[in-house]
């Protein structure tokens, strides 16, 4: 099953404990405005990702917000801003972090590096909670999930990583 945007979401959320009210600030602190009701229809499972999980989706609310790759890579910079506090530009930097979700395809690459940042975890502590949902990863495959996409030892970080990642997040947040 492919995880979405709102997916993403939806376990980081669960993994973190984070609340509406604290969602709506992270957002707001990524540069993006929202409400808690615009929140709690973010959160909501899209019509795609419910049938793939249970089926029909005839019976499920149809009144989600889906995420984009912008939305996504907004909150996860106002996590970081939220849990680090906000980084004062260089000399000649511009105010705004130029965007590091290209496509779909860097999404699951982009949440790894951003959540290694807010949570200021070492590439150790990232090896430890993959093993904690079951998941073995080298030190060379972490790094090359990582590198800056274009690099020659770039990898494309699967859902089954970030799934798990967030899967192990939340048995180490949430006890």
């Amino acid at each position: 099953m492919d995880m979405n945007n709102n997916d993403i979401l939806i376990r980081l959320r669960y993994a973190l404990d984070l609340k509406d009210k604290e969602m709506v600030n992270i957002f707001k602190l990524g540069g993006i405005e929202v409400t808690r009701e615009e929140v709690q229809k973010i959160l909501t499972k899209t019509k795609d990702s419910y049938e793939e999980e249970f089926g029909s989706a005839d019976d499920m609310d149809h009144d989600n917000i889906p995420c984009d790759n912008f939305m996504l890579e907004s909150f996860l910079n106002g996590l970081i801003i939220n849990n680090r506090g906000k980084q004062e530009p260089k000399p000649g930097q511009s105010e705004s972090q130029p965007m590091m979700i290209k496509s779909n395809a860097s999404v699951n690459n982009v949440l790894l590096k951003k959540l290694k940042i807010a949570l200021t975890l070492t590439g150790e502590d990232m090896i430890n909670i993959l093993d904690d949902a079951g998941v073995v990863i080298t030190k060379g495959e972490l790094s090359a999930l990582l590198r800056k996409e274009g690099h020659s030892n770039y990898r494309k970080c699967g859902d089954r990583y970030a799934r798990n990642f967030l899967k192990g997040l939340g048995m180490r947040y949430r006890t």
